[in-house]
């Protein structure tokens, strides 16, 4: 870290937001892993959000550069997320969320993306991981894009928290950060809105890891994905003159594929016929007919297609 904590040309300061929420059984090796960081001009901004377990006490045992703040109340991710960035000093805002976890390399080989001054996010690649043993890369089957790439990025997300740094200063182009009423979503859409004018950048090696588990709020609320996903294309609408125009390939891929995910969520929780009938709504898509017509073959044929999802859904 620089003697006064801002940074330089060749250094510039990075600001770590860490949102919490009773997160003390991963948070120590979260935190360790930016303190093992190669690149030490940083600051962890450490927003509790209402913690009730020892996620306090954890963070409080750390220096001065990890700076603790804390509401009153819980509030969404958003809304949290957004509370963390008022506090941050840095040129540059990184994230890394409780359960989740960095290579110590992960700064020095991203940041120095950022000397092209029309880059406004920098990502990598990252391991999904699991306690029993499963590793998979991110982009190993998934194709990774630069540059200005709104309309990739709106039809087919793919980025992950954890891997992304941003440019503060674009943050100043919005007119709002974090959408405040999302908690699932809140990262994908403003990272989306970023790409409307910035570039995005990418260090095609893993530096982070996402944790899979059953505590996880992706997994215990899947169905807000789809609700809010939603409301942010309303929000486009409204905002954005001829969105719906200008979009209308990628909002129909997108919208498709939200359609899918709610189907196989209805399928596993037993409801083929509201699954069947929302396919039957939007099944102008390859996979969506697939889908659709899997509903019509024995139980037993479907389970099979069912399990194959993940390749060909």
């Amino acid at each position: 870290m620089s003697a006064n904590g801002r940074g330089t040309k060749e250094a510039p300061f990075v600001s770590v937001i860490m949102n919490c929420y009773n997160s003390e059984q991963y948070l120590r090796e979260a935190i360790d892993s930016v303190y093992a960081q190669t690149y030490q001009n940083w600051e962890i901004i450490f927003w509790d959000n209402a913690s009730t377990d020892s996620s306090a006490a954890i963070a409080k045992s750390y220096d001065s550069r990890l700076k603790y703040h804390s509401g009153t109340e819980t509030v969404p991710l958003g809304a949290a997320r957004n509370k963390a960035i008022e506090k941050a000093s840095g040129e540059l805002i990184a994230f890394l969320d409780c359960d989740d976890l960095w290579y110590p390399e992960k700064l020095e080989k991203q940041v120095p993306l950022f000397k092209d001054t029309e880059v406004s996010l920098v990502y990598c690649d990252t391991l999904f991981f699991n306690s029993n043993g499963y590793r998979k890369r991110l982009y190993s089957g998934t194709k990774a894009y630069t540059g200005y790439c709104f309309s990739r990025l709106l039809s087919r997300y793919f980025l992950s928290m954890e891997t992304i740094i941003l440019r503060k200063e674009s943050l100043k182009n919005l007119d709002y950060w974090f959408d405040e009423r999302f908690n699932m979503i809140e990262e994908a859409d403003l990272f989306r809105r970023v790409a409307m004018t910035g570039k995005l950048a990418m260090v095609d090696e893993v530096l982070s890891m996402w944790r899979i588990h059953s505590n996880s709020w992706t997994w215990k609320k899947t169905e807000l994905v789809w609700i809010e996903t939603r409301m942010m294309l309303e929000t486009y609408g409204r905002k954005y003159e001829d969105f719906f125009k200008r979009y209308a390939k990628e909002v129909e891929i997108l919208t498709e594929g939200i359609v899918r995910e709610e189907a196989v969520f209805l399928i596993k929780n037993g409801d083929i016929e509201k699954a069947r009938q929302k396919l039957k709504a939007n099944h102008s898509s390859f996979k969506n007919r697939l889908l659709y017509f899997s509903l019509l073959l024995p139980e037993s044929w479907r389970i099979s297609l069912l399990r194959l999802k993940g390749k060909i859904l």
